[in-house]
């Protein structure tokens, strides 16, 4: 372990992830097997708080479980850095195209919403321009 020992409750603090996520990115390998002190509580250290909190930041830009576990191991030298731009170029066009889609949907809303007559009568522009 590097650095001071850390309580669960401490690293959930330190990084703003909520300690059942803690304890399920340990159980699916993102972060290590903690180390268990005497009493058997997890006990984290300055690695783990560095790791999670760059887990929480690719989650926060949209990266996948898997993105993440392939980014790690860049991080770590298991992967090349090639492999991180692969992957970072990928996850951008897959961001461009939801900005798109985002735009297309903003567009038919205020379209539908300035035909919109706001009236009493159950004809309805919205209603018809989601119908389609």
């Amino acid at each position: 372990m590097s650095g001071a020992e850390i309580t669960i409750g401490a690293l959930s603090e330190q990084t703003g992830v909520n300690i059942e996520t803690v304890r399920y990115y340990e159980r699916i390998g993102l972060i290590p097997p903690a180390h268990r002190s005497a009493g058997g509580r997890r006990v984290f250290d300055t690695d783990d708080v560095q790791r999670l909190s760059f887990i929480r930041r690719a989650r926060q830009l949209g990266f996948s479980t898997d993105e993440i576990r392939s980014l790690l191991d860049v991080a770590k030298g298991a992967r090349a850095c090639k492999d991180a731009h692969a992957l970072a170029v990928k996850h951008r066009d897959a961001v461009r195209a939801s900005i798109r889609d985002l735009r297309r949907l903003e567009r038919t809303l205020t379209e539908a919403a300035d035909r919109c007559s706001k009236g009493a009568s159950p004809g309805c522009a919205i209603v018809e321009a989601l119908s389609h």
